[in-house]
């Protein structure tokens, strides 16, 4: 085995643990290392009758792993949908969890903290898929076909479940192949074919625990150093900042035109480019999340259109974050995938892309399952897909339950077989209660004062947009405090909800916002709704 020599090239180091000693017994060495500074070192030599040992002293306290000492890379990397704001989210439900126990009442103004700050819907109360579900459960059960076992399923289910048990070797307990189950891949490129209506390659597919593995595979094998960048809009989810942190890379940001429906103005983006570029960056990939989080825009076919082509006139790769394409409620508008655009308008021959799905959104929102896929398409170099496939490789294999559920979600019972009723039914209601309750929260949020929230036309989430009153943000300044963040924690001390400062996605500087779900059942967002503008009321009123 070959590595780098972590001791340096002017250490002396001990290339073996045993060598033969002159008159042939063996000679055992052993090391152990003082550093003084950093090149300085002791060495002492014991010996014992035939036996020679070599010690080099060790200072215990240089090599104590701290957290000044581990990989600032980590240290310095961020991610705010689980950040200070949840940590506290956390202690607080678990105090009042304590004062139930005991039968004590609530120090707080609120018995519930309620979880606004992550898209995780089965966490708030939305059901699962039942046919997702049931052929999941039919998998895993040995005793499927004992004591009439099998009566408890749909025959369609019963149809799905023996064909993955003859095509998934060893079950759901075994690896896979590196880049997913061949049949479940294959499943996931008949949904992509319906989708887009130009065929999927199965060799192309990479199923995930999840899009963020795609995301990091990709930044992994992009990212050398700083001088090469990814542009990012902004706002952006904060896995693509965090990730390109941890590589070491830089993030060129891309600002998302807030008044025209977080829309993008392609000459803005062309100078990011240009200035990155004349800043000495190597721009090596562009991120598009459609449609948009934590901002809820769905972008035209024109931006679609016009990123594509920047990207092939630009030799940059397309990286499409597109976990949230079931979720569409703007009347009239539909998900049109970047693939689609690509192939549309000629230029798979022209630019490479990367396109992330997962099982944790839509309608399904089975986040714990960790699911998800990567395709590659286009202009990609055949040596940089082998070494994201050695990545995927050197992770072994995705979660089996993650692959099952992802195939199932992109290929779903179809009209006439027996689970088709209520699978459709399932999808809709859950996707039509989305629907009303992203028009209640954000045309609630628009009648407070200094708040306007542009139209949640998919994904999962509302964006206010906060004009803070100049008093409030003095003290901020004077305190050295975040004004959103503060803003948010005040919330969360306040009614139990938890939501995610806009500086934590980025914004334009001299804005304010954060960024709130809309999951709560219809019930609870109700609830949630009415302490909110209490809350601002209260809070714009003390500002007066």
């Amino acid at each position: 085995m070959t590595g780098q020599n972590v001791m340096g090239s002017d250490a002396k180091t001990l290339q073996d643990n045993t060598c033969r000693s002159p008159i042939g017994t063996r000679r055992r060495v052993r090391a152990r290392r003082t550093i003084d500074g950093p090149e300085r070192e002791s060495v002492a030599i014991e010996r014992s009758g035939r036996r020679v040992f070599k010690t080099t002293s060790v200072d215990m306290g240089a090599s104590k792993v701290t957290v000044e000492s581990v990989n600032q890379a980590v240290v310095r990397a961020e991610y705010a949908v689980r950040g200070p704001i949840v940590a506290k989210a956390r202690e607080i439900e678990q105090e009042l969890a304590e004062c139930a126990k005991n039968g004590k009442p609530s120090p707080y103004g609120f018995d519930k903290v309620v979880y606004c700050n992550i898209g995780n819907p089965q966490q708030l109360g939305q059901k699962p898929m039942t046919f997702f579900r049931q052929v999941s459960a039919a998998l895993d059960w040995e005793g499927l076909t004992q004591n009439g076992a099998c009566a408890a399923f749909p025959s369609d289910v019963l149809t799905r479940v023996k064909n993955l048990r003859e095509n998934i070797s060893g079950g759901t307990g075994a690896y896979s192949e590196s880049k997913g189950v061949r049949c479940l891949r294959e499943a996931v490129a008949k949904g992509i074919t319906a989708r887009d209506g130009f065929e999927a390659n199965v060799d192309d597919i990479y199923l995930t625990d999840g899009a963020s593995a795609g995301c990091h595979y990709l930044m992994n094998v992009l990212i050398r150093d700083d001088t090469d960048a990814v542009l990012c809009p902004i706002p952006q989810y904060p896995l693509y900042s965090a990730a390109l942190t941890l590589y070491g890379g830089t993030l060129v940001p891309y600002y998302m035109d807030e008044e025209t429906g977080w829309s993008l103005n392609l000459d803005h983006l062309k100078k990011q480019t240009e200035d990155a570029r004349a800043a000495g960056k190597n721009v090596r990939a562009l991120v598009v999340i459609n449609p948009g989080n934590p901002t809820g825009n769905l972008l035209s076919d024109e931006n679609l259109l016009e990123i594509a082509q920047f990207c092939a006139d630009e030799g940059i790769i397309i990286i499409s974050d597109e976990v949230y394409q079931e979720n569409i409620y703007a009347e009239g508008k539909t998900f049109k995938s970047m693939r689609k655009v690509v192939f549309e308008a000629g230029l798979d021959s022209r630019v490479p892309l990367a396109s992330f799905h997962s099982i944790s959104k839509g309608y399904y929102g089975e986040c714990g399952r960790r699911g998800g896929f990567m395709e590659l398409v286009g202009a990609w170099d055949a040596g940089v897909v082998e070494q994201i496939l050695k990545l995927a490789s050197i992770a072994l294999c995705p979660n089996l339950v993650g692959q099952v559920t992802t195939s199932l979600v992109m290929d779903p019972p179809v009209e006439g077989e027996p689970s088709y009723e209520l699978y459709a039914k399932e999808r809709d209601d859950i996707l039509s209660s989305l629907a009303r309750r992203a028009k209640k929260l954000v045309s609630t949020l628009n009648t407070l004062e200094g708040v306007v929230c542009q139209e949640a036309q998919g994904a999962m989430y509302a964006f206010p947009n906060l004009t803070f009153p100049q008093k409030y943000l003095d003290e901020c300044t004077a305190a050295g405090k975040v004004a959103d963040a503060e803003y948010c924690t005040r919330l969360l001390l306040k009614t139990g909800i938890v939501t995610v400062p806009g500086s934590g996605f980025g914004q334009k500087p001299g804005t304010w916002h954060f960024r709130t779900t809309f999951l709560p059942s219809e019930e609870d967002i109700e609830t949630v709704t009415v302490q909110l503008c209490d809350f601002h009321r209260e809070f714009m009123a003390q500002y007066k």
